[in-house]
């Protein structure tokens, strides 16, 4: 999909609204992970270098439409100027004359961010009139949050409509990454699909089917692609009412030419917990009291054997149950032989998804992979096949 990007357009002395998401995780009114603040380093900077005004749009918590404190985005500022090195002045609304008293003071390289965009029920509505209100604090519109670009929102759809639009740098490498994982990739092409409910993912694996040569299926999902098979699963976590869709599943990833890889062993053990007595078995092997938590080793070794061949790795979800020792074993390996290939220049690697992101740092192989998405459901819903309106909206 075209779209036009920083370096289609003059900023000089213009004010450009920048949508960013500075949803970050806190606690006790205290910023616990700056990823998502480091992420829009590159943009504020690319504004200022082009003589442009950064003013920062974005929604933090779910405060429904009315002023929150407890959720107001001033706890932002002293960690947004830290990263940065700039000045960051705090507007105590998104609209009107307050917004518009923080914007008038600003000077040349300072950063002004204002407050939540979701302290108006116009913003989530997606009403127009919001819309019109955001837009007329500014002179362009750029978008560098990917992570809430599958909402129509005021914020990330409306305003675009409204002003010249452009992607933000953060904005600008996902969707590349994501063009080249997906739409235009390097082939063979393995997909990671993981997780705990195969109900979840339909779409997901739906989409995938036609468009990548092997899909690895792991956590809770590939105890019900084995019930379905008729291996018993014991105690394990199971959709026992999708074991027809996940045969019709494996029957239309054989239609499509697409290898559905499930595991061939299993780790198991008799309770959900961390160092739980636990062995391996083979797959079709799992005691009634007991509950699937991992692949195995042979199965990593499947895996890594069919990363060896590809050219493009994209991954959403565990392997297993990563959160506890040792049922992370399967994830980290499989993520480290992903990265290991990554760093030798022979795939491209792209991940994304709450639990895969948490999964790939906690192996220390994120860092290497071409390109970890902090976006949950956008990235799911691209991976998907579906349309992003807040992308859609940047179309050319």
């Amino acid at each position: 999909m075209p779209y036009k990007t920083l370096d289609d357009i003059d900023l000089s002395g213009k004010r450009a609204l920048i949508r960013v998401d500075l949803n970050v995780p806190s606690e006790d009114g205290r910023i616990t992970d700056d990823t998502r603040i480091r992420r829009i380093l590159p943009t504020i900077e690319a504004v200022i270098e082009k003589g442009g005004h950064p003013v920062l749009l974005s929604h933090f918590g779910r405060p429904k439409g009315k002023r929150n404190d407890d959720m107001s985005l001033r706890i932002a500022t002293d960690a947004l100027a830290s990263l940065s090195g700039r000045t960051v002045r705090f507007g105590e609304d998104c609209i009107g004359d307050a917004a518009k008293a923080a914007i008038d003071a600003q000077q040349p390289g300072e950063v002004v961010l204002l407050e939540n965009t979701r302290f108006h029920a116009g913003e989530e509505k997606n009403d127009p009139a919001f819309a019109q209100e955001l837009a007329a604090l500014g002179d362009v519109y750029v978008n560098d949050a990917f992570s809430a670009a599958h909402r129509a929102h005021a914020s990330t759809e409306g305003i675009a409509r409204l002003l010249p639009s452009v992607a933000g740098r953060n904005m600008q490498i996902e969707l590349d990454a994501l063009e080249k994982a997906l739409s235009s990739p390097e082939r063979p092409v393995v997909a990671v699909v993981g997780g705990a409910k195969v109900s979840t993912k339909l779409d997901l694996i739906g989409n995938l089917l036609s468009k990548v040569d092997a899909v690895v299926i792991g956590g809770g999902m590939a105890n019900t692609f084995l019930a379905a098979e008729g291996k018993a699963v014991g105690k394990s976590l199971c959709e026992h009412d999708m074991l027809d869709t996940a045969r019709d599943i494996a029957t239309r990833a054989k239609a499509a030419g697409c290898d559905l890889i499930l595991p061939i062993d299993i780790v198991v053990a008799g309770a959900f917990a961390a160092n739980a007595p636990h062995r391996t078995v083979a797959a079709d092997a799992c005691p009634d009291d007991m509950m699937i938590l991992d692949a195995g080793d042979a199965t990593v070794s499947m895996i890594e054997e069919r990363f060896e061949r590809a050219k493009t790795i994209v991954w959403n979800g565990p392997l297993g149950a990563f959160e506890i020792e040792p049922f992370n074993r399967a994830t980290d390996a499989a993520a480290l032989k992903a990265a290991a290939l990554t760093k030798a220049g022979r795939v491209l690697s792209v991940a994304g998804g709450g639990d895969t992101v948490a999964a790939l740092n906690a192996s220390g192989a994120g860092k290497q992979f071409t390109y970890v998405s902090t976006a949950g459901g956008a990235f799911l819903e691209w991976l998907e096949g579906k349309t992003l309106p807040g992308v859609a909206a940047l179309s050319t």
